[in-house]
């Protein structure tokens, strides 16, 4: 069986390429440029996002430093005096 598939798959791909009508290639390359557009637009946004959001984790970590231990809310009992 494989190899029946197999040279039907040959035959199909040595046949002559058809030519492409003009109006669907300029219509393909029309969206495949809109298509590309997008998608340069999308990966600017996701890296502008990204950096704000670096941004906005620094700016919060030096505020607030939560690496330092908070102070004490009570004072330890004073004894032996």
């Amino acid at each position: 069986m494989s190899g029946n598939r197999e040279a039907a798959i040959r035959r199909l791909m040595e046949q002559a390429p058809r030519p492409v009508p003009s109006e669907i290639h300029s219509e393909a390359v029309r969206r495949g440029g809109r298509m590309l557009r997008r998608r340069a637009l999308a990966r600017r946004v996701l890296w502008l996002l990204v950096f704000a959001a670096v941004v906005a984790f620094t700016v919060w970590a030096l505020t607030a430093r939560p690496w330092v231990e908070p102070p004490s809310e009570t004072t330890p009992p004073l004894t032996g005096w």
